[in-house]
């Protein structure tokens, strides 16, 4: 092949190879203080390993989750509030785990932009860093992919990828346990985590508010600081009671809402029975039902309305979760019951 001096380059086509093993460097300690036993792997390999043995596992199923930020990245984009989404999409994908009974163990992320901030995308990873080690999850590799031309301007992408893993006779749920009277205890969000973000930006744009006005549910907050809340991640508070074998079923309340997601952890010929009335909606909610002139039934099936995952539990351990979960530091509360089908 004959040398062209005047060739393109990958750097003259878009692509900053050299931005990117910036990235890699600043990003390397952040994610060397998440390992724990059995996932303490280096960034820089082309693979991660996991000994689910060191991990401390005997029995164990592997149970992996994949989850993005979807819109809600739009205002960080807009707004420069990058910090929070990487714990966002630590907890999309951790809490999904622990809707399965399982621990999450290994983490990894893609991230895909057009022209690569390096400060933004370190901030970003940060708090990625942030969310694992909340989670007990070790970031132990991830993509970052520059791709001119499919992104427009400073727009970038986030994926999660987590490996956890939970003995086998832990596996949730477990329907033949459940029965009617059990109860259902709700675990207060910190605000519509990172679900919805499509119709609260029509919300937001119908209310003429700009992202610094003040936000009018939140003190001491503007707008996109109080709609960039990050999601709260409940491995550490819920696991523990899990372990011990206390709750039947459990459920991420994501994209669904209360209506679509609490079926998907009840046996069949049972029904969740909300009382509505057992937990007063947080002011964001109001807001955005108010504004939006949005139904009832809509809020309630796009939004969590202030709660961020549901425990079903039997009448016998009400007492016991409930103890646990408020020791732990949650607002956690009875907020129903399971009721026969049909």
């Amino acid at each position: 092949m004959t040398a062209k001096g005047n060739g393109l380059t990958y750097a003259q086509a878009g692509v900053d190879i050299d931005a990117g093993a910036a990235l890699v460097e600043r990003i390397k300690p952040l994610a060397a203080a998440t390992r724990r036993p059995g996932a303490d792997t280096e960034l820089g390999g082309f693979g991660a390993l996991l000994d689910l043995k060191a991990a401390g596992y005997e029995d164990p199923l592997v149970v992996s989750t994949t989850d993005g930020v979807g819109t809600k990245l739009k205002i960080a984009i807009e707004t420069g509030l990058h910090d929070g989404v990487g714990v966002d999409l630590v907890a999309m994908c951790v809490n999904d785990l622990l809707a399965q009974g399982a621990e999450p163990l290994a983490f990894l992320d893609y991230f895909a932009t057009g022209k690569l901030d390096v400060e933004a995308a370190t901030r970003v990873v940060a708090g990625i860093a942030a969310g694992c080690s909340e989670a007990g999850a070790a970031l132990i590799g991830g993509e970052t992919a520059e791709m001119p031309g499919f992104y427009e301007g400073a727009g970038y992408d986030l994926a999660g990828f987590c490996v956890g893993a939970v003995e086998r006779g832990r596996v949730l749920p477990r329907r033949d346990e459940q029965r009617a009277g059990d109860l259902l205890i709700g675990l207060a969000s910190s605000g519509p985590h990172s679900n919805g973000y499509s119709l609260i930006r029509r919300i937001v744009e119908q209310s003429g508010l700009g992202w610094e006005a003040p936000a009018p549910f939140a003190a001491d907050q503007t707008l996109a600081e109080a709609l960039m809340t990050p999601t709260r991640i409940y491995i550490r508070s819920v696991l523990p009671l899990l372990r011990q074998g206390l709750a039947s079923g459990a459920a991420h309340i994501t994209g669904g809402g209360l209506i679509e997601n609490p079926p998907r952890a009840i046996r069949k010929d049972l029904a969740p029975r909300f009382d509505w009335e057992s937990w007063e909606t947080p002011p964001v909610f109001q807001w955005l039902e108010r504004v939006g002139g949005v139904e009832r039934s809509e809020m309630r099936r796009t939004f969590n309305c202030g709660i961020g995952f549901l425990l079903v539990v039997p009448h016998k351990n009400g007492e016991a979760v409930m103890a646990g979960l408020l020791e732990a530091g949650e607002n956690a509360f009875v907020c129903g019951e399971l009721t026969a089908a049909g």
